[in-house]
């Protein structure tokens, strides 16, 4: 796990430019600075990395699977159209920050069932009041169930309790109450974690693809080989998704990842079954070293 480089109370205001720390419902949460940058920080909780945010420059994403997560919002739509967006997953609200500085007066609700961990980046890192981002602490699949039918233009899920996806957000139910409220053309991204032999990852996939009849996995080469455990994001339309596009930029990042789509895709998931309510599990914990 990532090692501490410091603590402070919490209760410093968002001025004090030192980490910080607090206890949240998962664990112990932490705020390191970017010694590159002087009001970026990297939320940890109970030492594995969450996210990164720059309030400086908040369409800076450092966290390769972040800037995964910033293409897919990015191409979702035509550049800077103003968006419906449902986090479920708050983080340090690292994607809605970007979506509202990348596509201004959008519409943005976040849903993050640690209500500690929400205060926490509220009072450090603190929203732009001119930003249209409204958080609620709930959980991710209850928040879900009371948005309208058609609502979101997109939904980006990322939540994670104890470093492992909840079951419950894992099923065919879960993502067929994400179709009813994405519009027509809607997209469906979410950050999954796994390790070999991608079980968990493969039947991911096969869920997916009972509600989605588009989709695409965009990863590092070596978490895609089962090399190492690491974060793919799956993206799930009723519409066509630009692949190529969504591949060149993929490719392009620091970290280059690779896309997989279409026949290539079926034949990675090899037959996996998909996860109903009825058997759905956690995602696997990350191994031990994971986050050193």
């Amino acid at each position: 796990m990532a090692r501490n480089r410091g603590r402070r109370d919490a209760a410093a205001g968002p001025g004090d430019t030192g980490p910080a720390a607090a206890p949240v419902d998962g664990g112990t949460a932490e705020l390191v600075p970017d010694p590159e940058r002087p009001r970026a920080w990297e939320l940890r909780v109970d030492g594995a990395p969450q996210s990164h945010v720059d309030l400086d420059d908040p369409a800076r994403l450092s966290f390769a699977y972040q800037r995964r997560l910033g293409h897919v919002a990015d191409l979702a739509a035509p550049p800077g159209r103003p968006v419906h967006a449902l986090h479920l997953g708050g983080g340090a609200f690292t994607l809605a920050r970007y979506i509202a500085a990348t596509r201004p007066r959008s519409t943005q609700q976040v849903a993050e069932v640690d209500g500690a961990l929400v205060d926490f980046v509220r009072l450090r890192l603190p929203l732009d009041p001119k930003a249209r981002i409204r958080v609620r602490t709930a959980d991710a699949r209850a928040a879900l169930g009371r948005i309208p039918d058609g609502w979101a233009d997109l939904v980006i899920a990322d939540v994670f309790g104890g470093a492992r996806t909840p079951a419950h957000l894992t099923s065919v139910e879960f993502l067929a109450e994400v179709r009813r409220v994405l519009a027509p053309a809607g997209w469906y991204a979410a950050n999954i974690t796994d390790g070999a032999p991608l079980a968990h990852l493969r039947g991911q996939i096969a869920t997916a693809a009972e509600v989605f009849p588009e989709l695409a996995i965009a990863a590092d080469p070596a978490v895609l080989r089962g090399r190492r455990f690491g974060n793919a994001i799956l993206v799930g339309a009723a519409v066509e998704l630009p692949v190529a596009e969504l591949t060149r930029r993929v490719a392009s990042d620091p970290h280059p990842g690779r896309v997989e789509h279409g026949r290539a895709l079926a034949g990675f998931t090899g037959g996996a079954t998909p996860v109903t309510d009825a058997t759905a599990r956690p995602s696997p914990p990350p191994p031990p070293g994971a986050f050193d």
